[in-house]
């Protein structure tokens, strides 16, 4: 193919790492800060408390976060890194097995065997590795696990989505806080939620709604708590 019939495609697959980290970090920030904040607001605390119940909130979600898609991603990679060093190993002891493998997937996806023995003979010739990688392992660099990346998307999405509910309690009016909170952070929510899915190329109204659903299921249940337990006390 000449060059100037190539051209280059955007496909949303390569955005999958970092945004289900970000996402999943938004909207635990929004979420947990803003039940926080309910469910102590419900209790009868005082403004002043209840900033500082949010901020440490934010700052314990946050490293939370980050600490937890760290350990969970990596041992995804450690289980791919094991995958691969296993399929190197067989590559070295079987060249020709793998090719038989490797030709018996690609008849499996309509080649004929002919062409199949072609294409995986080619490829191997290539890069061996990356081809059985790719098509009997189903790893991709764009798919592939990324520690650091969402632990850091994961704290710093969180933290944004943490800093809107507490910014919403730093300046509304103390008697109709829990409102106040509950509206926006749902409002937010709701934005987020087509936010992602615009991004993510899914049903805008769908995402949003089902993100809101969560959110008040969770703050009608900590304030519920809150309500519960500082009537208690």
């Amino acid at each position: 193919m000449t060059s100037w019939l190539r051209h280059n495609e955007r496909h949303r697959t390569d955005r999958i790492g970092w945004l289900r980290a970000a996402v999943l970090g938004a909207n635990d920030g929004i979420v947990s800060t803003a039940s926080l904040i309910v469910g102590v607001a419900a209790a009868q605390s005082s403004t002043s408390s209840i900033l500082v119940t949010g901020v440490a909130g934010l700052f314990a979600g946050a490293m939370s976060m980050a600490a937890g898609e760290y350990v969970s991603v990596y041992s995804q990679a450690d289980t791919e890194h094991a995958d691969l060093a296993r399929e190197r190993a067989e590559l070295a002891a079987d060249p020709g097995g793998e090719l038989r493998e490797l030709t018996g997937i690609y008849e499996s996806r309509g080649l004929s065997p002919e062409l199949a023995h072609q294409v995986a003979e080619q490829l191997m010739a290539h890069d061996a590795l990356a081809a059985h990688a790719r098509d009997e392992l189903g790893l991709s660099e764009s798919l592939g696990a990324k520690p650091f990346q969402a632990a850091w998307a994961s704290a710093a999405s969180f933290s944004a989505g943490a800093l809107l509910p507490l910014a919403v309690t730093a300046f509304a009016p103390a008697s109709g806080l829990i409102y106040w909170v509950s509206g926006t952070s749902l409002v937010f929510l709701a934005g987020l939620g087509a936010l992602a899915a615009r991004a993510g190329g899914a049903s805008t109204l769908r995402s949003a709604a089902r993100i809101s659903f969560w959110g008040a299921l969770a703050m009608a249940i900590t304030a519920g708590a809150g309500k519960l337990f500082g009537a208690a006390v």
